[in-house]
């Protein structure tokens, strides 16, 4: 159970903290419309991904009915989150337009994370495995507790952000946030790793 907190909290700060369209939409509301604004797009996830999460799934129990099949699932998880974790390290901070976006905030963040294409592609090829495995080997504690602790940090970290930049308007451009991404970024690679170590054993290499 231990392991799928891990996984939940290096997942869900990264995804709270990495710059993305939810970032910046989070970033824009809060400095054009006040933080309470940035808080209402900080929330979308929790209106928008239950659904993902259960088409992810529903895709998974389709196609992850042998060992082979799972191992190239997590070789393909692997892969795309050590190219999050370039990206995050890369470290672009969002920055908001020059024009005011329009009132109707969280509308906007709920179908920005609907036609957002990375969290579909997160549930079926890292967050699905990882929660079914812990699920298989930990029970549904486990399971629960792993979207629980990912849900919570993605959440919390982009509705902090939304009250800090309400405050302090130079605070993505600061060091301590680059570097707090870069340590991200290695755990995500670190991460990736033993995904592929995993493939690796199921595909029969090790």
């Amino acid at each position: 159970m231990s392991e799928a907190l891990l996984a939940g909290l290096l997942l869900g700060l990264a995804a709270g903290l990495a710059p993305g369209p939810m970032l910046a939409l989070t970033v824009t509301q809060s400095l054009r419309h006040g933080a309470r604004a940035g808080l209402r797009v900080a929330m979308a996830p929790l209106l928008t991904d239950l659904p993902i999460i259960a088409a992810m799934l529903l895709a998974l129990d389709e196609l992850a009915r042998t060992r082979p099949v799972l191992g190239a699932l997590a070789l393909t998880g692997g892969a795309y989150l050590m190219y999050l974790a370039w990206e995050t390290w890369r470290v672009t901070p969002p920055v908001a337009p020059e024009a005011a976006p329009p009132a109707g905030g969280l509308r906007r963040a709920v179908l920005t994370n609907f036609l957002n294409p990375h969290p579909y592609l997160f549930w079926l090829v890292v967050g699905g495995p990882l929660l079914l495995r812990a699920w298989h080997d930990a029970g549904a504690w486990a399971a629960g507790a792993f979207v629980g602790v990912f849900y919570v940090l993605l959440v919390g970290a982009k509705a902090g952000l939304a009250l800090l930049v309400g405050r302090y308007r130079g605070l993505l451009r600061g060091g301590a946030y680059r570097w707090t991404l870069r340590v991200l970024a290695l755990g995500l690679s670190l991460l990736a790793l033993t995904l592929w170590w995993d493939g690796l054993g199921m595909l029969g290499v090790h």
